[in-house]
């Protein structure tokens, strides 16, 4: 008898975004003259820039020739990357990171999703609430979340610590001691941001109780604050306690071409058993060694022209044309009357709603009178009821009309 990995069978209902795109299917079905205009998920809508097309082309030309055709590469990723890596993202910043301690790979949200591999399931998972879902539902498949408590919205063994517009969006050390700790700035989804002393206090919280905080600076180069950092290692001590996760999709509008990376300093610990210090970088390691055949050539060369003066000009030019539409969602929600966060640091715009409205309400609302497609803010966990996420990774065109509809609305 072949037995499951009944850990599945705790996730909710399906995928918040496999949910979202089965309501919106049903109704463009019934309504097929219907225009409408697409504002969740997170996708990007602006032409790969020529810089990194002209790379790809010119990779794709060394596989004519025996001499320079490539096959299998290193699963870490090429050195030519990860030495762009290290000096853009890192030195430039003052911060010390060493090559063999970058991880290329396809994907943040794969590793977000990998990296529990590497970790006890006895572990005890912190979670932000709201929260982008995969830290959450990956946990749930390897068996650290504990049973649904459909009443609450929460699973038993996961600690949800809360952040929104009562906490100003600053969620609070967690009372009791957690093993692992996710966080995300700037926020997916609430599109706010922590400033330096404010991430401080969680690294020194992870190092007085030897967790590990798993931070995803996906959204990282749509800051524009002075006080908030780029990366955690801009703060002191998180090479003892902190993997990075780091994306090309919304930099450089990679979400089709799939490149990303993972940082792991080596002198990450993590614990056996019985107390004994393992360094995190060789496991990492090993486990892409096994499971993953590394991010093809093309790909790498592509990121590569990302770092090039022409290139960081021309994703530039992409990023501020998204946070125009993150500005202009912003300022006509509230020329409507509407709270809204975020919109400044990140690419998103998180919206509270009036008068009790619930989330999904809401979403079928706006499907319906508007035709303007939103992600619901319970859908990133429970203390999101209330909120909606809007994002301005659309067309210019399609973000002001889609506006203009939400002011519309009776």
């Amino acid at each position: 008898m072949i037995k499951i990995n009944e850990n599945f069978l705790e996730l909710q209902e399906s995928y918040l975004f496999a949910t979202i795109a089965k309501k919106v299917a049903e109704y463009t079905k019934e309504n097929p003259d219907k225009k409408i205009i697409k504002l969740g998920i997170g996708d990007v809508t602006r032409p790969i820039p020529e810089v990194i097309r002209d790379a790809m082309k010119k990779a794709t030309d060394e596989f004519k020739n025996q001499e320079t055709f490539r096959g299998y590469g290193p699963e870490q990723g090429y050195d030519f990357l990860r030495e762009k890596i290290k000096e853009f993202d890192y030195a430039k910043r003052g911060v010390d990171i060493d090559i063999d301690e970058i991880f290329v790979s396809d994907g943040a949200k794969c590793d977000c999703g990998n990296i529990v591999d590497i970790f006890s399931k006895d572990n005890k998972v912190a979670i932000t609430d709201p929260v982008y879902p995969v830290y959450l539902d990956t946990n749930v498949m390897s068996g650290r979340s504990g049973l649904y408590n459909k009443e609450k919205g929460q699973y038993e063994n996961i600690v949800y610590i809360p952040a929104t517009s009562d906490n100003s969006f600053v969620p609070e050390l967690p009372k009791e001691k957690v093993d692992m700790i996710y966080l995300c700035y700037p926020n997916n989804p609430t599109g706010t941001t922590l400033k330096k002393e404010e991430l401080k206090k969680w690294v020194d919280y992870a190092k007085e109780n030897k967790s590990i905080i798993l931070f995803d600076a996906a959204y990282e180069a749509y800051i524009s604050d002075e006080d908030v950092p780029h990366s955690i290692y801009e703060i002191e001590g998180a090479k003892e306690v902190a993997i990075e996760f780091r994306s090309f999709s919304k930099t450089a509008g990679f979400t089709g071409i799939r490149c990303a990376f993972t940082v792991i300093p080596k002198q990450l610990m993590g614990y056996k058993e019985n107390g004994e210090k393992v360094p995190l970088n060789p496991l990492w390691n090993r486990r892409q060694c096994t499971k993953f055949n590394g991010v093809s050539y093309v790909t790498q060369r592509a990121a590569e022209a990302v770092y090039t003066q022409e290139g960081q000009r021309q994703i530039r030019q992409n990023i501020d044309y998204y946070k125009e539409n993150a500005k202009i969602i912003k300022n006509g929600l509230e020329d409507a009357g509407y709270t809204v966060y975020g919109g400044v640091n990140s690419p998103y715009v998180w919206l509270k709603l009036p008068n009790g409205v619930k989330s999904w309400d809401f979403f079928d609302r706006l499907l319906t009178e508007a035709n303007v497609v939103g992600t619901p803010g319970v859908g990133f966990g429970p203390s999101g009821e209330g909120y909606f996420r809007l994002t301005g990774f659309g067309t210019r065109e399609n973000t002001i009309e889609a506006i203009e509809r939400i002011k519309n609305m009776k």
